[in-house]
């Protein structure tokens, strides 16, 4: 995994608790739940690159 991988997905972690504010802010619950929607593919994403550090710190590959 890379650094810019890292980022992207801290990045879209961060635009998906921006659209969720935004939603409650102005009352959408349609952008509430993309931001949540958001937020979880972003965790995904993060999880898998916390695995494949591991595998890589296990395996040295």
């Amino acid at each position: 995994m890379t650094m810019g991988d890292t980022i992207k997905h801290a990045g879209e972690e961060a635009v998906g608790k921006a659209k969720e504010a935004a939603g409650r802010a102005t009352d959408d619950p349609e952008l509430q739940a993309e931001g949540r929607g958001d937020q979880a593919s972003a965790d995904v994403k993060q999880t898998g690159d916390k695995l494949k550090d591991a595998a890589h710190d296990i395996t040295g590959r």
